[in-house]
């Protein structure tokens, strides 16, 4: 079996962007963006499929470095993560900036306004970038 994946996760009230990298954990793939309940049964998939190594938890810290009010929610489904896979560690991971890099990424790639505009697409990249970072460390 090759080696486990590497998720990165970027989490939001209404969609949840997953990130996985390739099997030598050198490069981060959008995949798609998920409600949270479908986020963790995607999860659940790709576990079974390929394994898991680690999931990398987009943080939401402010400008000045501190847990912001977004930070709750984003703990409240860390929580659910741990519950569902609790042999998998989670990492924190700045998210600051991620989305508008998300943006900044798709539109220097070309894609037109309909698809920039599309469901999930930035939250999809946005978690790419989560877990590229994390895999440039």
């Amino acid at each position: 079996m090759e080696r486990p994946r590497i998720v990165g996760v970027d989490f939001g009230r209404v969609r949840v962007g997953l990130a996985v990298s390739d099997p030598l954990a050198l490069f981060a793939q959008p995949l798609g963006a998920f409600s949270p309940k479908s986020a963790l049964a995607e999860l659940e998939q790709i576990h079974a499929r390929d394994g898991i190594e680690k999931l990398v938890l987009g943080w939401p810290f402010e400008l000045d470095g501190s847990e912001g009010q977004a930070v709750e929610a984003v703990r409240g489904f860390e929580s659910r993560l741990r519950k569902a896979f609790p042999s998998i560690q989670i990492v924190r991971c700045d998210e600051r900036f991620t989305s508008k890099e998300a943006t900044e990424t798709i539109v220097a790639s070309g894609a037109k306004k309909r698809k920039r505009r599309k469901r999930g697409v930035i939250d999809a990249v946005a978690a790419a970038i989560i877990l590229q970072s994390y895999l440039d460390q």
